[in-house]
């Protein structure tokens, strides 16, 4: 039988000990691991979920990385063609971390209605074009399809028709300006067959999208000219190296850009949260340990008589700070039992009802996204009983001071 637990567990099932000066202490304690471990799961729930949402908003409106022509710059429209016929293209097979390629254009133009007019970039894109990145933001009507004729069906952000006071089914125009000076603007007539609602502001105020060879004919491109090529990853953390990758097996006149780069100040503040998520851990595991540290001494003040018997007993001093160890472990699992099982079901709500609601203008969501995964629950988890273990190992050694003489008679 193991001694110092079975002294441990008398302790902690005594009716005493409820009624004793430190039961105030230990539930202090409790509440503090509890509550220190439910502001680290949501921290960390909402932090990575805000990052992995806005990341995979961005890319699906652009692709996680961006083939270009060097002449270009930093336009958000094409400026001159790059020829659809590549080694790359459809499959990037020297690259095997590339999962999909698409082509694509965009033009800047004027939607014009009896009522309102808004300057947009119509994004053109062909039957490669993978829907799924964008279905989830789909909420009216349905996607565009571009696999027979030319035709008029765009999609449109629902930001972008209720300031044109336009529907599913509305048909508009659209004026995009030629290059040559002088010369009377194109006009397209659209047809609306789906909104969207990104809730990221830079795209749901400015993107349309349609068929490509709108922007072909438009721009007298051939059938095998196209703006961009948009590149999709299997692993979005190791985009910086599969970028590299890609530099390298493409042409010298063809610019390869990563979404981190193009829009660098995102990402950079994303990163941001990295920082506050750290800081929220060690505030919360310094202020749990703190308080298990002050209610380990109050336990050993209040059995400090039982400590001189236990000494005069026989028991060595590691013998008697195990017994105590044991009663503070026990603590700090009950804490984390409470905490874990609050942090998360708030999470489960937030992810099932999206109660906590944000500002997309600040931050490119209506609502406060959740990743629950349970591999760093339990990481936080057991650094936290890893910590507070190793720190109360210093406390504990006041045992070794105690004499168990002076102990017995101590009152």
């Amino acid at each position: 039988m193991n001694l110092e637990y079975f002294i441990a567990k008398r302790l902690i099932t005594s009716k005493d000990n409820k009624s004793s000066i430190s039961a105030p202490i230990i539930k202090i304690a409790i509440s503090a691991i509890a509550i220190g471990m439910i502001m680290m799961i949501v921290s960390v729930a909402t932090g990575i979920g805000l990052q992995q949402k806005i990341r995979d908003k961005v890319s699906a409106f652009n692709g996680q990385i961006i083939i270009s022509n060097y002449d270009n710059n930093q336009s958000e429209v094409t400026l001159s063609p790059i020829s659809k016929k590549q080694e790359f293209y459809p499959y990037f097979k020297t690259v095997p971390e590339v999962t999909h390629v698409q082509a694509v254009a965009t033009k800047a133009g004027i939607i014009r209605t009896e009522t309102a007019f808004e300057g947009i970039i119509f994004k053109g894109v062909g039957t490669d074009y993978d829907w799924n990145n964008i279905k989830e933001y789909l909420i009216a009507g349905q996607l565009p399809i571009f696999i027979n004729q030319l035709n008029e069906e765009v999609l449109i952000s629902s930001y972008l028709a209720n300031r044109l006071h336009l529907k599913v089914g509305d048909k508009f125009n659209t004026f995009f300006v030629k290059e040559e000076q002088n010369k009377m603007p194109n006009i397209r007539r659209f047809q609306i067959v789906g909104l969207f609602n990104s809730g990221f502001q830079d795209f749901d105020a400015t993107y349309i999208i349609g068929d490509i060879r709108h922007i072909q004919r438009i721009n007298k491109w051939k059938p095998n000219e196209i703006g961009a090529f948009e590149l999709f990853t299997n692993d979005f953390s190791e985009i910086k190296s599969t970028g590299e990758k890609v530099y390298e097996q493409t042409s010298s006149s063809l610019d390869t850009k990563t979404i981190i780069e193009k829009y660098n100040y995102i990402f950079d503040w994303l990163n941001l949260f990295d920082f506050n998520i750290i800081v929220i851990l060690v505030i919360m595991i310094l202020v749990a340990t703190i308080n298990m540290v002050v209610a380990l001494l109050v336990l050993i003040l209040e059995r400090t008589q039982m400590i001189g018997i236990l000494k005069a007993l026989g028991a060595n001093n590691w013998t008697v700070r195990k017994v105590f160890l044991y009663n503070a472990f026990y603590l700090i699992v009950r804490g984390l039992f409470w905490g874990n099982l609050i942090g998360v079901g708030i999470l489960l709500v937030q992810q099932q009802f999206g109660i906590v609601k944000l500002n997309p203008e600040n931050y490119y969501v209506d609502q406060a996204p959740v990743y629950l995964n349970w591999m760093y629950i339990l990481l936080l988890n057991g650094l936290t009983i890893v910590v507070c273990f190793v720190v109360l190992l210093i406390p504990s050694y006041i045992i070794t001071k105690i004499s168990p003489v002076k102990a017995i008679r101590f009152d």
